[in-house]
């Protein structure tokens, strides 16, 4: 599955009623992928191709751990202690990846 695909259906999951009150951007930086960032924002949220300039988290991982993760087959936190995906900038916002995303 391209990596176009994997962030479409992350983003066809989003939970709005979870993002009523947030202004953020998931930075996502894939290892051997085109990166993509996530808005959110007003209870919305917009896919966008490429990097932010000012993320609030930023995550790191490749191609794989990414379709586990929007997949359910890989738990995040999992994949973070075992070293297969990495946060720059606020963890606590990483956390609220899978409420606002309903993954897992």
């Amino acid at each position: 599955m391209p990596v176009a695909q994997i962030f479409q259906q992350l983003k066809d999951n989003f939970n709005a009623d979870a993002a009523s009150d947030l202004d953020l951007v998931f930075q996502f930086s894939i290892e051997d992928a085109d990166n993509y960032h996530l808005v959110v924002k007003n209870g919305g949220c917009e896919l966008i191709q490429g990097d932010h300039d000012d993320p609030s988290v930023t995550l790191i991982m490749n191609s794989d751990t990414l379709k586990g993760i929007v997949s359910g087959e890989t738990d995040g936190m999992q994949a973070f202690m075992a070293g297969d995906l990495r946060a720059e900038g606020d963890m606590m916002l990483a956390m609220k990846l899978g409420q606002l995303f309903n993954i897992g």
